[in-house]
Order: C-alpha cells, then structure tokens, then sequence
C-alpha cells in the first residue's frame, strides 16, 4: 500500500537502516539525509526539496520528480533516464552530479548552479532552454544532445561537437570557445 506524506520534513535520516517508505512525498523537506543506495522506485517527489543529502547511487526505477530541488547534495552515478518521464522537473544547486546520466532524459529550462557534472552522459537529452551556471562538465558527453537556447556562458571544461549536437541560439562564453571547436585541434589565443 502506498503511503502519503505532506509537508514533512525528514532529518538526519539514515534511510540505509531505515528505508524510505514507498509512497507520495508533496512539500516534503529532506535535510541531511542519506539516501545513498536507496531504491527510490516507483515513488513520487512533488514539490519536495533535498538539502545537504547523499543519494548517491540511489535506485529511480519509474522514481517521478516534478518539480523537485536539490541544494548541497552528492549525487554520484544516478540514472536519470529510470525516472518517470511524465512531468520530470529538477533544480541542482551546489550538487556533485558527476558520474550520472542523463541518456534521453527532457531537462528543458533545467536550471545546474555551481555544480559538479564530471563524466555525465547527456546522450540524446534535451537541455533547450536550460542554465549551466558556473557548473564543471569535464569529460561529460553530449551525442545527439538538443542544447537550443541553453546558456552555458559560465559553464566550464566541456567538449561539445557543434556538429553532432543542435546548439542553435545556444549562449556560451568566448572562453568556452576551445570547448566547441577541440575537435579541429587548432590553437585559439585569447
């Protein structure tokens, strides 16, 4: 049976020895919690928002995220594409994102402030629209990625194939000229 929780706030919850229970989670409040290695399936965050938590290498097998915050939280090597597609909505701030992916998953207007995407997998996803503030991309991959109106002006260390990727009205930085043209190894001076 699913359980419903509103307007909740969890705690210093160590959800290894004390797990989650499956169900909906609206306005609810996660506070330094670990989540690491928690499976999250087939359970619903609305309007919820994670601070200072670990879900690193949590399960999203059909795990819905609408509209759903997370602020100083490690979030190494998630699969973003198990999630529930249907009114996906996320916001990082200060996150440690590397190491996840994000294969086919729609990110429009997606908002990444100040965070960590070493080694991420934006294959086919759809990040129109979206802001990469002041975020390291480092060796991330972008194959077929939608980044039409995307702002990465601030964004640094990424390698993205104009050619392999659409970027149209896509706003970069003139410092982040090498990491659209690497593939040509030619020199820019700045």
């Amino acid at each position: 049976m699913m359980e419903n929780f509103y307007d909740q706030t969890f705690d210093k919850v160590d959800l290894k020895t004390n797990p989650l229970q499956k169900g909906e989670y609206e306005s609810c409040t996660f506070k330094n919690c670990d989540l690491s290695e928690a499976d999250l399936a087939d359970t619903r965050f609305i309007e919820c928002t994670f601070i200072n938590c670990n879900l690193s290498l949590a399960k999203f097998k059909k795990t819905s995220f609408q509209d759903a915050k997370f602020k100083d939280c490690k979030m190494l090597g998630l699969r973003f594409e198990h999630c529930e597609p249907f009114n996906l909505s996320l916001g990082f701030d200060n996150c440690q994102l590397n190491h996840s992916s994000f294969y086919q998953v729609k990110l429009k207007k997606t908002a990444f402030k100040n965070c960590q995407l070493q080694e991420s997998d934006f294959t086919e996803s759809d990040l129109s629209g979206a802001i990469l503030d002041n975020c390291d991309i480092a060796r991330s991959t972008f194959e077929n990625t939608i980044l039409e109106r995307a702002d990465l002006r601030t964004a640094y260390n990424y390698s993205i194939d104009p050619e392999s990727n659409r970027i149209k009205k896509a706003r970069f930085s003139l410092q982040g000229l090498p990491g659209l043209l690497g593939k040509y190894d030619i020199e820019i001076e700045m």
